[in-house]
């Protein structure tokens, strides 16, 4: 074997077995590597923000890793946005980076760039392997970083000679490294919080959100009365009927603060204390109030089911919690807004669909109104730097193609990524996609006055319009392969999103809510 089909045999045995890719000329070898083997799966993005994205929602449902496959330092550069993304879920990716020949990088050619320098910092774990006979071992250590609980980012860089060399046998895969539980202390200082009389909840994020770890949180709320509050963003929330409820801390400062007030002891589980996503001016960035005090059960790298439960049966909780019980809100009609939106979506949301929300400010409604609807999965960008949406429905969907996946997504934020249209026409894969359209940034909107901007004119205003000119958002779906309507009332929306998810494959529904 040469370099390059060594480490994709190491890099599946360890149990990667899906590589989204945009390679070039320094990975050929690599992609011919994936070609050669029998079950390694190869998935085309037209940009590596695509990529990388995808990457981070296949990890987020399958609970472990796939491969990236990116071309040099500047194709790296296209993907770190959603690299950032995924390390701030804590989503488990193996980034694989190719670049030149060894001898070839002293020469200074038009590719060349620090690698290592621009991955650190979006990553848990870099490496420049160092020779082909070493390439395979090195996969294998990356492997074992990704999976380091619940998820690390593991870039791994491939010198174009360290693949097209005769390197030996494949490397044999590393033990997956042990989960870290909460020690006993961690547990008495979390039931003497509970236990103290004062208001209390459990602040939770992570690995926390997920069913059975949210049982466990459900019945320490029914032993202590403690409230059950988590983090704006999550990973993956799975929540609906029969799941326990929580509330979602809110985005804006000033309305989390409010959230969070009168608490004097907030326990975390899976979650950092609250902060504002942004700085204001005369605003506090601390969410939380002064005179609380706050106590880590266990952090977001430390065991939260266990965790959990060894606190609930500590305290003698009851076995069984309180769980959210069904609700359907009724049809709307009408011009289509986002109640529209979130009313037909909570009434046709198949059970065990995987929600993916990038619908920024028009999708707010949607979140609240699903909490009765059947169970399904929440998945939420979490390092804040737009365009992950569509490329996280690609992952989710490869990670699960029995269930139903539904990006929630704003128009702006879309265009950062659209080529994801044609992967998961390309793939066939089951994703309905919901653009909101509102040819604007709308959030920027809102944030340009809460940061004190004063009188905008039309020049700043016209750095947030996206209506000069028009996006064609089914002419752009329909020219990628995926089937497109538009939508302007109500009734129109919930017919077509009906039509849609009764559909196995790509489809396309504009929410077009410009009035």
């Amino acid at each position: 074997m040469n370099g390059a089909e060594a480490l994709i045999h190491t890099l599946y045995d360890a149990g990667v077995e899906i590589c989204f890719a945009n390679p070039g000329t320094s990975e050929m070898q690599l992609v011919a590597a994936i070609d050669k083997h029998p079950d390694m799966r190869g998935v085309l993005g037209l940009f590596e923000g695509v990529v990388t994205g995808a990457a981070d929602g296949y990890a987020r449902i399958a609970g472990k890793p796939a491969a990236t496959l990116l071309h040099l330092g500047p194709g790296m550069a296209n993907g770190l946005a959603n690299i950032h993304n995924a390390r701030r879920a804590r989503a488990a990716m193996v980034n694989i980076v190719g670049d030149h020949a060894r001898d070839h990088r002293a020469l200074n050619a038009p590719l060349t760039s620090d690698i290592e320098g621009a991955a650190r910092p979006f990553s848990d774990w870099v490496k420049t392997s160092a020779s082909p006979e070493t390439l395979a071992a090195d996969g294998a250590e990356a492997c074992r970083a990704a999976m380091r609980y619940p998820g690390a980012i593991a870039t791994l860089i491939a010198p174009a000679d360290c693949a097209w060399d005769e390197a030996g046998a494949p490397a044999a895969p590393l033990a997956r490294p042990d989960i870290p539980k909460a020690d006993d202390a961690a547990i008495d200082d979390a039931v003497k919080a509970l236990k103290s009389g004062a208001p209390a909840a459990l602040f939770l994020g992570g690995m926390a959100m997920m069913e059975d770890a949210l049982f466990q949180a459900g019945r320490i709320a029914a032993a202590t009365g403690a409230r059950l509050i988590c983090e704006t963003f999550t990973t993956r929330w799975q929540r609906g009927r029969g799941r326990v409820a929580v509330e979602r801390l809110p985005y804006f400062g000033e309305m989390a603060a409010d959230t969070l007030a009168g608490l004097k002891e907030l326990v975390f589980v899976g979650a950092s204390e609250p902060v504002a996503f942004f700085a204001y001016p005369g605003k506090p960035s601390r969410l939380w109030p002064e005179d609380a005090r706050l106590t880590t059960l266990a952090g977001a790298r430390i065991d939260a089911l266990d965790a959990l439960t060894r606190l609930a049966d500590a305290l003698g909780a009851p076995q069984t919690p309180v769980l959210q019980e069904a609700f359907t809100p009724p049809p709307a009609s009408g011009p289509l807004d986002p109640m529209g939106v979130a009313a037909a979506l909570s009434e046709l949301t198949p059970k065990d669909a995987i929600i993916v929300d990038e619908a920024v400010t028009a999708g707010l409604a949607a979140f609240p109104m699903m909490a009765g609807a059947e169970p399904h999965d929440w998945l939420m960008l979490m390092g804040g730097a737009i365009g992950e949406g569509l490329p996280m429905g690609i992952g989710a969907a490869l990670a699960a193609p029995d269930r139903k996946v539904i990006c929630l997504q704003a128009d702006g934020s879309a265009m950062y990524t659209v080529q994801s249209l044609w992967t998961m026409a390309r793939e066939k894969l089951d994703v309905t996609t919901i653009i909101l359209n509102n040819a604007s940034y709308a959030i920027l909107n809102i944030e340009l006055t809460r940061v004190g901007a004063q009188n905008p004119g039309p020049k700043a205003l016209s750095l947030l319009d996206l209506s000069n000119p028009m996006i064609d958002w089914c002419a752009m779906s329909e020219s990628m392969g995926v089937p497109a309507v538009r939508t302007k009332t109500a009734e129109e929306f919930r017919s077509a999103l009906k039509e849609a998810l009764a559909v196995k494959g790509p489809r396309l529904v504009e929410a077009d809510m410009r009035g």
